[in-house]
């Protein structure tokens, strides 16, 4: 890719999302369904929170809590981190490594989700940028 690749042209614009208040089970049987590692807590079209395998790992598994009782506002990591859809994969890179990051949810107008972008996606899409995202898959802080 030739210029300045911008992330709505490498996110994943079908992003699965929950409510606060939906059950952690659901929240896991919506995973399993779609095949995916991670869904996005919304309040309306605004992204309140993310939560990821890891989460589910560490604040349902670990602690033997019993994921029938909790809802995703208990497990989701929040505040979430945000990149605008019109600013450039290169940026989106810097920010998840400054964030320790593999994942931003990507708004339009500040707020209103749009999409997500992955180290993956980035990976595949713009490999030129590997060297920026070297530092993410050494060991890191956050998770998502």
């Amino acid at each position: 890719m030739a210029g300045i690749v911008v992330v709505r042209d490498v996110m994943t614009k079908d992003v699965k999302v929950v409510r606060p208040d939906t059950s952690i089970k659901e929240v896991v049987a919506t995973m399993n369904r779609f095949d995916i590692g991670s869904i996005v807590v919304v309040q309306g079209d605004r992204p309140v929170g993310i939560i990821t395998e890891r989460d589910i790992l560490r604040r349902i598994v670990e602690p033997c809590m019993a994921p029938e009782t909790l809802t995703a506002r208990y497990v989701m990591s929040s505040p979430v981190i945000t990149i605008d859809e019109n600013a450039s994969v290169d940026e989106a890179a810097r920010l998840m490594v400054k964030k320790g990051v593999k994942k931003l949810l990507v708004t339009r107008n500040n707020d209103q989700l749009v999409g997500i972008l992955t180290l993956t996606d980035i990976v595949t899409k713009v490999p030129e940028l590997l060297a920026i995202l070297e530092e993410l898959v050494r060991p890191y802080k956050r998770t998502y």
